[in-house]
């Protein structure tokens, strides 16, 4: 039996034309309008493709829980939410909620690229490759059916770089809000049906 994986970053938590800043673990933002809205055209998309998940797991902040409900709530019979550390967001260290002008002043855009092409975190951040690469290995192995991750973005792009193949073809690991990734595990191996998709 193949296994399939529907990976959600969650919605906008900033309204349209506010100034982008880096916001990951220590910051737990509402989602926004829009961003209640996208996360309710995901439900009403994957309800409309006739998707149903054996599992929901959510990571533990409050925007991508509410996305995750949103979501749920669009499909019928859908499971309970489950909470998933492995999905948590990144810490950003010195640039958490810094505006992106800083970032780049700090880190340089050099090191943003890689971050984005590679999954390899710029200076200061607090994350573990190696434990996120590890944590989707054994979800791919593990796993039985359909299941739904919401996330975010620094989390989300460990999926990809669990499995190499995953990654070709693909400029940028990013998800923006209120977007999709489909994977598929065949006795094949893992295939990347969509990244990045917007309903």
């Amino acid at each position: 039996m193949s296994a399939t994986f529907v990976i959600v970053r969650h919605g906008d938590t900033f309204a349209p034309g506010a100034p982008p800043r880096r916001i990951g673990a220590r910051t737990d933002l509402p989602l926004v309008e829009s961003g209640r809205a996208q996360a309710a055209t995901l439900g009403a998309a994957f309800a409309r493709r006739g998707w149903h998940f054996d599992r929901i797991l959510a990571a533990p902040l409050r925007r991508a829980r509410d996305t995750a409900e949103a979501i749920r709530s669009a499909l019928p019979d859908a499971p309970a939410l489950e909470p998933a550390d492995f999905l948590a967001e990144i810490d950003h260290g010195p640039d958490e909620d810094r505006a992106e002008p800083e970032v780049i002043a700090r880190v340089g855009a050099a090191a943003l690229a890689a971050w984005d092409a590679r999954g390899e975190p710029p200076p200061g951040w607090q994350v573990d490759p190696a434990a996120r690469v590890a944590a989707w290995r054994e979800l791919y192995a593990r796993a039985k059916g359909e299941t739904l991750l919401v996330t975010s973005n620094g989390a989300a792009r460990f999926a990809l770089l669990a499995e190499p193949a995953l990654t070709l073809g693909l400029a940028s690991l990013k998800l923006r809000t209120g977007a999709f990734g489909l994977l598929r595990a065949t006795p094949a191996g893992m295939a990347r049906l969509a990244w990045d998709k917007r309903p």
